[in-house]
């Protein structure tokens, strides 16, 4: 198992209110899976992902990664996250500094891989993605889905065993939302990735092995 999560729990203080976002959310993740959970706008999707990203601790439950019980005060949490998962977020967060082989080196960079290597694996990456052309164009020189996958690039860098990705395809149009679902697919399929993808587009999760709606506070099997 990749990751099981228990029974989480998770509420916030606002003013003079509790707001309860996750009541009981359960879900095991196997190497290989393709798993979709959708749900309506602040129904607690994006929560449930920052806990297991270790972004973020439930307040009651359990998180296992691996064989470890863990939450994001775990001394090795930071670890985790950088070797153990990748993350692709709605908004692509690159460095505007650095070209896209330099974005996708810089987690193994902080793994402490050498500069050569860590080039070799992004540009390895990048031209897998389709991105052969655009190794040395900053973010601002690349489509909105060109950066949306070298964000993908950069999480798959580390041969992660989870990739995370929280509304990856929000904030595209409807030709690179496509092209950057169909590539988290044959991502999935060639190399056996896992994913768990939030997202509230009821038809790209349809292209999910596994769809779990989140309401109430609880993960319901579609």
């Amino acid at each position: 198992m990749v990751l099981c999560a228990k029974h989480l729990k998770k509420s916030y203080i606002d003013s003079d209110q509790t707001i309860t976002v996750l009541t009981d959310a359960s879900l095991e993740v196997a190497p290989g899976d393709f798993i979709c959970i959708t749900g309506k706008s602040g129904s607690g999707k994006s929560t449930m992902l920052h806990i297991m990203g270790l972004l973020d601790s439930p307040d009651e439950g359990e998180l296992w990664i691996g064989d470890k019980l863990v939450n994001s005060h775990s001394s090795d949490a930071p670890k985790i996250r950088n070797q153990e998962l990748g993350f692709v977020f709605q908004f692509h967060y690159l460095i505007e500094d650095l070209n896209a082989t330099e974005n996708v080196a810089l987690p193994l960079l902080i793994a402490g891989e050498s500069e050569i290597e860590a080039r070799a694996r992004a540009k390895e990456l990048l031209v897998h993605l389709g991105l052969a052309e655009r190794l040395n164009r900053f973010p601002n020189q690349l489509s909105g889905g060109e950066q949306q996958r070298v964000s993908l690039a950069r999480a798959l860098v580390n041969k992660p065993k989870l990739v995370l990705a929280d509304e990856p395809t929000g904030n595209l149009d409807p030709i690179y939302s496509s092209e950057v679902w169909n590539m988290m697919k044959s991502l999935n399929q060639e190399l056996n990735q896992a994913f768990v993808i939030v997202t509230h587009d009821a038809e790209a999760a349809s292209k999910a092995d596994l769809v779990y709606d989140l309401v109430d506070g609880a993960l319901i099997r579609n």
